[in-house]
């Protein structure tokens, strides 16, 4: 038990959950998480004086650290775009399961896995074996109560066994003798005295997990009621996480249940029942503002008085909780999964709650007050459709602005670092971030994010066609004629795709990649001439390089997500196929007139040319996976428009049933 707390106590440093992400060994780890907190949840805890926050190995303690350990892991994790390259790419967006988590590790050593060969020197390790989550009874029992708190309240678990609500009048009554203390205080880590400890309950940590729900209900009715002040009721929840830090999880995951639910009533923040944001507020909010503006987002200001700041009672709890944990390295397992959860829990609560969390924990650590106003500005972005619109266009003006009225160059520094900025506060003694990075720390919480599909699509057309507007009158003149110069529009043209593609594929993955292929094209090729309509008379210059730019962002898009090689596993190669072969099969359907579209001749030209040669030079193992009565369609589009080549280049790379349409095609233009 000394060697696991030793170990589990270095593991859950922030830094450290950091790089084994970064390394890819999440699923292992927690993997290996999981026989662990099924045994030592199991155990009972020797009766000693040692806090269970102490610096001493306890039953309570190695399970804790776990734990904790278990649900950042699961709950904050977000896999890096490789990882999302699996049979589970279901589980890119949003919260991630425990499942999701075990199976990953499951087929990661499945793969790995050697052969005995009935050989008895070989002994199977079992890190070898499967792991699920139904070999763990308790940990199984657990879970299944979380995820039934979540999706309901504790009414419709009436059913509960007797021993349950035996546990929590125990643990009621602990709470209940540590706020009636004579000099009880909920700052700090107070030690527990031996008559403290022969107070708790000494019953296993999955029997105190599982009455934790109900206990968190009879007290926030107390308070309700008012059959309990606010300093009590915080000073309850501490006493329950200083017996047992695991605790922390319920309550978190009861809390951001019940702040969704909506069913309790909010609480003034006045500084006399609950802690009182008043002293920085308007200051934060100015910052916030001032953080926004410089990227070119507006949100509305807030004006109010004292009694007007509320939180929902289960948010001004937590946040009323997590302000008394002392900022102790010892403690950074806590607060690596208060914090989160924390911002996770307030997001569903109505702006300006979150600056008003900021603002409380801004005035009990002064030296993170940047590193929170720039938390709290990034909140805006999770239910704001018109602001995460903004902030994109600003992303798309400092990577691209400067390069509109001059010859583009794909490795101009300066763009990148208008995009991504030098460093958080290099412009004003206030924070400050740049449009890019401000971007890649919220679009992962963008709560509607098929609405970015559209406004990217919108501002790559809208870039598109501005850059052949801007460049000076000789270089559009020697565009129409010079083929040199048409590489230029291509050149610029990719340039505003490839910086559309990658924040597409960082906002949504493979969500937002087959919505683009299966919809947001299709329909801005449906109803392009409403775009056009509202920007003025367009070039038919403007409109090839607005086709080529989209044919770019496609394929890049695709790129990304699904890779260019023929061999994958084979989800992701019959999902990349059945989504490559719709869009095709769309396009197949304009050709032979079955549909009608909406887009400039040039643009759908430029767009289906453009995309076919990319096809054909980059990703030819897709052209395979197309059917090959559509290849022939497009094929023969192409001849009639005097592609000849590229049709050819086509069936080419169709593979072997396509050779008879290449010797046809081949015939034809030898006639011809």
């Amino acid at each position: 038990m000394s060697m696991l707390y030793a170990i589990l106590k270095e593991a859950s440093y922030i830094d450290t959950v950091h790089i084994l992400s970064l390394h890819g060994m999440v699923p292992e780890v927690a993997a290996s998480l999981v026989p662990l907190c099924e045994v030592f949840g199991s155990l009972e805890p020797a009766l000693t004086n040692k806090s269970s926050q102490g610096d001493e190995p306890t039953v309570y303690m190695v399970f804790s650290l776990a734990f904790l350990f278990l649900l950042r892991l699961w709950k904050f994790y977000r896999p890096p775009l490789e990882q999302g390259i699996t049979e589970h790419a279901r589980a890119f967006r949003g919260e991630l399961t425990l499942e999701y988590l075990l199976l990953l590790r499951n087929s990661r050593t499945a793969s790995f896995q050697y052969e005995t060969n009935g050989n008895p020197d070989e002994i199977e390790c079992i890190s070898d074996k499967a792991i699920y989550i139904d070999f763990y009874p308790k940990l199984r029992s657990w879970y299944c109560q979380n995820k039934s708190c979540v999706a309901s309240t504790l009414s419709g678990l009436s059913s509960e066994s007797p021993p349950v609500h035996e546990v929590s009048n125990k643990i009621l009554n602990m709470i209940y003798s540590k706020m009636t203390k004579t000099g009880s205080s909920s700052s700090g880590s107070p030690a527990s005295t031996g008559e403290d400890v022969c107070q708790r309950p000494m019953l296993p940590a999955w029997e105190v997990l599982e009455a934790i729900p109900f206990v968190l209900e009879a007290i926030l009715t107390a308070y309700a009621h008012g059959r309990l002040s606010s300093r009590n009721l915080t000073i309850g929840l501490r006493e329950l996480v200083d017996f047992l830090p695991a605790s922390l999880a319920t309550i978190i995951s009861y809390f951001s249940a019940e702040v969704t639910r909506g069913i309790w009533k909010s609480v003034p923040m006045n500084g006399i029942d609950w802690p009182s944001p008043t002293a920085i507020l308007p200051s934060v909010e100015s910052e916030i503002k001032e953080i926004l503006g410089a990227v070119g987002v507006n949100i509305p200001s807030y004006s109010y008085e004292v009694s007007q700041i509320m939180l929902p009672l289960p948010m001004a709890a937590l946040v009323s909780l997590t302000i008394t944990f002392k900022l102790d390295k010892s403690l950074e397992y806590i607060h690596a999964v208060a914090g989160p959860a924390l911002e996770n829990c307030a997001s569903s609560c109505p702006w300006p709650s979150i600056p008003v969390i900021g603002c409380l924990w801004a005035q009990k650590v002064r030296r993170w007050h940047d590193y929170i106003v720039v938390s709290c500005s990034r909140a805006v972005f999770r239910h704001n459709k018109e602001a995460v619109a903004q902030l994109l266009r600003s992303c798309f003006n400092a990577f691209l602005g400067s390069q509109l009225v001059a010859t583009p160059s794909l490795s101009n520094q300066s763009s990148m670092n208008g995009l991504l900025g030098f460093t958080l506060s290099a412009c004003s003694e206030r924070p400050f971030v740049a449009p890019g990075f401000l971007y890649l720390r919220s679009c992962r919480t963008i709560q509607i994010v098929q609405y970015v599909n559209d406004v990217i699509v919108g501002l790559v057309a809208e870039y598109a066609r501005d850059s052949s507007v801007r460049w000076p009158s000789h270089v559009s003149s020697r565009l129409k004629s010079s083929q040199a110069s048409l590489c230029l529009a291509a050149a610029m043209a990719k340039k505003v795709a490839t910086l559309g593609a990658s924040l597409l594929c960082i906002a949504g993955g493979f969500q937002l990649v087959q919505e683009l292929y299966m919809d947001t094209i299709p329909t801005w090729l449906l109803s392009s001439n409403e775009a056009q309509a509202k920007h003025g008379e367009v070039s038919a210059l403007s409109c090839v390089v607005e086709g080529y730019a989209m044919a770019y962002l496609l394929i890049l898009s695709g790129s990304v997500m699904w890779g260019i090689q023929a061999k994958l596993p084979m989800c992701l190669f019959t999902r990349r196929a059945r989504i490559l072969g719709i869009h095709m099969d769309f396009l197949a359907g304009v050709l032979e007139g079955k549909i009608s579209l909406g887009c400039h001749p040039a643009t759908w030209k430029a767009y289906v040319s453009c995309l076919v040669g990319l096809m054909v030079k980059f990703s030819p193992a897709w052209i395979q996976e197309v059917k090959l009565e559509t290849l022939r369609t497009l094929a023969s589009g192409l001849r009639g428009w005097h592609e000849c080549e590229l049709a050819l280049s086509l069936l080419e790379r169709g593979g072997a049933a396509a050779m008879g349409s290449a010797a046809e095609l081949v015939n034809v233009i030898a006639r011809v």
